[in-house]
């Protein structure tokens, strides 16, 4: 499974980003992480691929929504209000197994994803 990122920048406070991650290959659940400097990857937000099943984390609700285009196999993040806290590098994730897929939020919050994309870097100035 092969995953590129896409549509990280620089925002000013307030603002919107939409990141795309296009999906090389099956899987059953993607997420998307972030990594800021000096602190550890959090968690971000979590979907079935194909299902109605979405997790956010808490720093995500209300302002982050990730969604699935079946027609081009990708998954994408909409962030709207968007701080300067959320400024990091963001991952996309990928896994194929539906046993795991199905404790999506336990998934997403340990970060038990078996394909990684490269990142694309999130500024919020």
């Amino acid at each position: 499974v092969q995953l590129v990122e896409s549509g990280g920048g620089s925002v000013q406070a307030g603002g919107s980003l939409r990141l795309s991650c296009a999906v090389f290959g099956y899987t059953d659940c993607m997420g998307w992480f972030r990594q800021a400097p000096g602190k550890e990857r959090e968690g971000v937000a979590g979907i079935l691929v194909g299902g109605d099943s979405t997790y956010y984390a808490d720093s995500a609700k209300g302002r982050f929504t990730i969604s699935h285009d079946t027609a081009k196999n990708t998954v994408n993040l909409q962030m709207n209000s968007l701080k300067p806290e959320d400024t990091a590098m963001y991952y996309c994730a990928a896994d194929p197994s539906i046993v795991r897929c199905r404790l999506l939020p336990q998934v997403v919050a340990a970060g038990n994803f078996a394909y990684w994309g490269q990142g694309t870097q999130v500024t919020v100035s």
